[in-house]
């Protein structure tokens, strides 16, 4: 979710897409919890911060809504992913979870309406068997909890099918993913998006199509003012 589009050996290329340009109406919510304007590619860089970050889908994602809904005022961007993480990471209580809830709440304090998770992860539970096979009953739970926690138990959550993987179990993950059964919980699929040269990160093309995609489905449900997004 934080993105690595455009990174090559470590090494980001400097290009951004026209779909994700900075605006004065999208901010991002920094690791001193306070508000900045957004920008690629330091969306998640001062939370996932053992990566090289580049291009993700957030900024297109943004700018989408707003083209689309010029009404809704400032978005808020809350980014908390966390790269090469499994979903146990990301349980009721752990480190992770935890960050997610501080930084969420500090959000709020702004006055803003949390209208939605957006959320991609799974590429490191394809290489276990048992992780794979656990992955539908924690994700599951973790959205949740979640939702219970941030007192919030209709939050609309948007969540990515995997489009690559690292390990042989990609099928049953995507499978758990595209069988969710829980309210309010929207998938899109990335299945077909061009991976970068690592052949597991979305390339930049790839980031920005899924920013749309993750605004089209957003947008299904309408919008309001001051919305803040909880990104993973």
């Amino acid at each position: 979710m934080s993105g690595r589009g455009g990174v090559v050996n470590d090494i980001w290329d400097g290009y951004i897409p026209l779909e994700c340009q900075s605006n004065s109406s999208i901010l991002r919510l920094t690791s001193g919890l306070s508000w900045e304007e957004a920008k690629e590619p330091t969306i998640h860089q001062d939370i996932d911060f053992y990566a090289v970050c580049g291009v993700g889908p957030s900024m297109s994602f943004a700018n989408s809504v707003l083209k689309n809904d010029p009404k809704i005022g400032v978005i808020g961007l809350v980014p908390c992913a966390v790269g090469a993480t499994k979903i146990s990471q990301w349980s009721q209580g752990s480190f992770f979870y935890n960050k997610m809830l501080n930084r969420t709440q500090a959000a709020l304090q702004c006055g803003g309406t949390l209208r939605a998770l957006l959320w991609y992860q799974g590429e490191n539970d394809t290489l276990d068997f048992e992780d794979a096979k656990l992955y539908n009953s924690r994700l599951q739970k973790f959205f949740t909890d979640a939702r219970n926690d941030l007192h919030a138990p209709s939050l609309l959550i948007i969540q990515v099918a995997l489009a690559t993987t690292l390990g042989p179990y990609k099928d049953i993950i995507r499978e758990a993913q595209l069988g969710i059964d829980l309210p309010n919980v929207r998938t899109v699929d990335a299945n077909g998006l061009k991976a970068g040269p690592d052949y597991v990160h979305l390339s930049s093309p790839s980031e920005v199509q899924l920013g749309q995609m993750l605004a089209n489905a957003f947008l299904q449900f309408g919008s309001d003012t001051a919305p803040i997004f909880l990104e993973e």
